[in-house]
């Protein structure tokens, strides 16, 4: 069941239910004023009478003739006066005789001749003076009240289940123009919805699903990105191989064995390549997906170091290095300082050192990794975080994937850090990279 078949039913019972209460409470209470009402009046008939009574001469009852007066019965209404004794001085209906007698002064009920009457019974100066009503003229009176007040309680229930479902189709209008601005999307289209005076209640759900979309471009984004590199990078590797391994199997073994390790330093170089893909895929994703435990400095240039065959090139300078923290999974940490340092190792001379130290900041804590390498002083360093731009090493064997400070520059705008780099006066650089400091204590 729709949405708006829902709201009209739950609300058009509950209009219902709620009116019929209110119709039953009404009837219940406009009954019982009228049955109050009628009874005053019937109340004030006798007292009048009493009154009319009171006027006459005290010899106007033996001077007065027969005593019973020739109202039709259907009049609905009845009068009777009682002299002390208990005779009969002045009776409206003949055929009532001894029907009207009433000993006790107040209200009571009587079936006089089968039909129900409502008798008031009132005494003064010894006389008892009844009135008498026919019930079923008050039912008519009551039905007839009925119908005048139902007839517009219909046509409010009506009028109100009528405005109700205007209401829900004029309410759910935003709901109904979002339905159709989705079907008409392409399944590519990934653009933010706009929907028109869209309701304050509906515009959260817009909102939620138009940062959902940008999320899912940019994923879809990354895809094709990192489909695209996987591409472009891997297609030559692998060809290479392929021809290695193909020139091992026709050459003699003396020739084959060299092919056999050409095919091998592609394949290390191609599973280089697919890490560093891989890497910089995941760090472009989501960074709900890192843990951020605090890390040691001490701990990360420990881990870098080791997976450097050259490490013993590295100068370190962290004499504070062990009490300082950085907010950053350890993981990403270490590859972005390998990557620096690897980076730095393949751009120097053999024959030269690597310098890496770490300063700190209130907020930051700062690698410099210093080189003397083929990088001159006056060019520009905008294309060093490209990916796959590999300057003028070319494309050689020991030209490295064109990611590797791609992904050090991805790592640290990820974790809320930054990386810089500085031409050196001689050649070479100083590469900065600032990762989150946890403070071990405050300053001041």
């Amino acid at each position: 069941m729709s949405l708006r078949r829902q709201l009209l039913l739950w609300l058009g019972l509950s209009f219902c239910l709620l009116w019929t209460i209110a119709a039953a409470w009404l009837y219940s209470d406009l009954r019982q004023q009228m049955r109050t009402t009628l009874d005053q009046r019937l109340a004030a008939s006798a007292r009048m009478v009493a009154g009319l009574v009171a006027q006459l001469p005290a010899d106007a009852w033996r001077q007065a003739g027969e005593p019973i007066l020739s109202i039709p019965q259907s009049a609905g209404v009845a009068c009777q006066i009682n002299s002390p004794t208990g005779q009969v001085l002045m009776r409206t209906h003949g055929e009532f005789d001894g029907q009207l007698d009433m000993p006790a002064p107040g209200f009571s009920d009587r079936l006089i001749d089968g039909q129900p009457w409502r008798l008031f019974t009132y005494v003064q100066n010894g006389l008892h003076i009844t009135t008498a009503d026919r019930l079923a003229e008050r039912v008519t009176l009551q039905r007839n009240v009925i119908v005048v007040a139902v007839v517009p309680f219909v046509v409010a229930l009506l009028g109100s289940l009528l405005v109700l479902w205007l209401g829900l189709r004029r309410g759910l209008r935003p709901l109904e123009r979002l339905r159709r601005e989705l079907s008409r999307r392409a399944p590519d289209t990934l653009t933010p919805i706009e929907v028109e005076h869209a309701p304050s209640e509906l515009r959260p759900a817009i909102d939620t699903l138009n940062r959902l979309l940008v999320r899912t471009g940019e994923a879809l984004t990354r895809e094709q990105r990192f489909t695209s590199d996987a591409a472009h990078e891997l297609r030559t590797p692998l060809t290479a191989i392929k021809t290695h391994v193909q020139l091992a199997s026709r050459l003699e073994p003396a020739r084959a064995g060299q092919a056999l390790a050409d095919a091998q330093a592609g394949i290390a170089r191609l599973q280089r390549t697919l890490e560093q893909l891989l890497l910089l895929a995941r760090v472009e994703a989501d960074e709900t997906a890192f843990d951020r435990v605090p890390v040691a400095c001490s701990i990360v240039v420990d881990a870098a170091l080791a997976d450097l065959p050259d490490a013993a090139r590295i100068c370190t300078d962290d004499g504070s290095a062990g009490s300082l923290t950085i907010a950053a999974p350890q993981g990403l940490a270490t590859a972005a300082l390998r990557n620096l340092l690897e980076n730095a190792l393949r751009h120097s001379p053999a024959t030269d050192s690597i310098e890496l130290a770490i300063d700190a900041t209130p907020e930051q804590v700062v690698f410099s990794v210093r080189d003397r390498g083929d990088w001159p002083a006056e060019r520009d360093t905008a294309d060093l975080t490209r990916r796959f731009w590999r300057g003028a090493c070319g494309r050689g064997p020991d030209s490295g994937s064109g990611l590797g400070l791609t992904i050090v520059a991805a790592i640290a705008t990820r974790m809320g850090g930054e990386l810089v780099f500085e031409p050196r006066a001689n050649g070479g650089l100083v590469a900065l990279l600032s990762l989150p400091r946890v403070s071990d204590r405050p300053y001041s």
